[in-house]
């Protein structure tokens, strides 16, 4: 077998391994959060009728796993900004710390980020900074 031929398998195999029409894969994380196993999405990475009433933290993302999952499949949630295209929506400027030079929204991570706590309210709010610290590879969505 050519080493063409093995690669092309490789490519295959990757390709059937992958989420179904591009989405983007997401990891739950685990139930290690304050509120977890309470039938309520705590996961700021969410959204949707699944999720709980109560203001968002960035504690609770990837630890809320079981309430999120059992939403999310239910079709209770979608992923935040996020179609199933994996194109990610960055939303607008109107969060008090935008175009700031930091991305202050909690769906991504790397080194764009800001270093001061994250809140919920920054969720799509700080666009500018996040989009351009994604474009130049400094951010990418925290999939888990």
């Amino acid at each position: 077998m050519t080493r063409l031929a093995i690669w092309g398998i490789a490519a295959l195999m990757v390709l059937a391994a992958g989420p179904a029409h591009g989405a983007p894969a997401y990891s739950f994380g685990d139930d290690k959060g304050d509120y977890s196993n309470d039938g309520e999405c705590d996961d700021p990475r969410f959204d949707g009728p699944g999720m709980t009433a109560t203001d968002l933290l960035s504690d609770d993302v990837l630890h809320d796993a079981s309430d999120c999952e059992a939403a999310f499949k239910a079709g209770q949630l979608t992923i935040r900004g996020v179609a199933e295209d994996g194109s990610i929506d960055f939303g607008d400027d109107k969060g008090e710390y935008a175009n700031d030079g930091e991305c202050d929204d909690l769906r991504f991570i790397g080194s764009g980020m800001t270093a001061t706590e994250l809140i919920q309210d920054d969720i799509m709010h700080d666009a500018t900074d996040c989009r351009t610290a994604y474009e130049a590879g400094k951010l990418k969505l925290n999939r888990g």
